[in-house]
């Protein structure tokens, strides 16, 4: 079965770390591009940060460049997402996906979408 598979997520006061992860089954992770978006309550849907496949360059939401790290292992066929430094702001369903590249990404397309994991900063 072909799905992406978020996990990670959970409660952490303002200022502390928390890495999620994104496990892809059923298909060849390395092919793809891959994607972490977020969204708040009643707040669009940001994409927080995309990894290439061809050299892995990386790119990050101005909100949060210098705190989160985006990486792969495609021998586990997973992703992860380094948080740091985290804010109230940062509060939000995180989930990951994947295209052939980012630039599909930006603009909404995707060829497989994970549930989702919640995260919330909170003192």
């Amino acid at each position: 079965q072909v799905q992406l598979v978020e996990s990670g997520g959970g409660l952490v006061q303002p200022g502390g770390s928390l890495r999620l992860s994104c496990t892809a089954f059923g298909f060849t992770l390395e092919d793809y591009a891959i994607a972490w978006f977020r969204q708040a309550p009643g707040k669009e849907r940001e994409r927080v940060s995309c990894i290439e496949s061809t050299d892995g360059s990386t790119s990050y939401a101005d909100s949060v460049k210098g705190r989160f790290t985006i990486s792969r292992d495609n021998a586990k066929s997973t992703m992860y997402l380094q948080m740091n430094s985290l804010k109230p702001e940062d509060t939000a369903v995180y989930s990951c996906a994947v295209a052939r590249l980012c630039r599909t990404l930006s603009f909404g397309g995707h060829d497989y979408w994970g549930q989702g994991t919640q995260v919330t900063v909170s003192s």
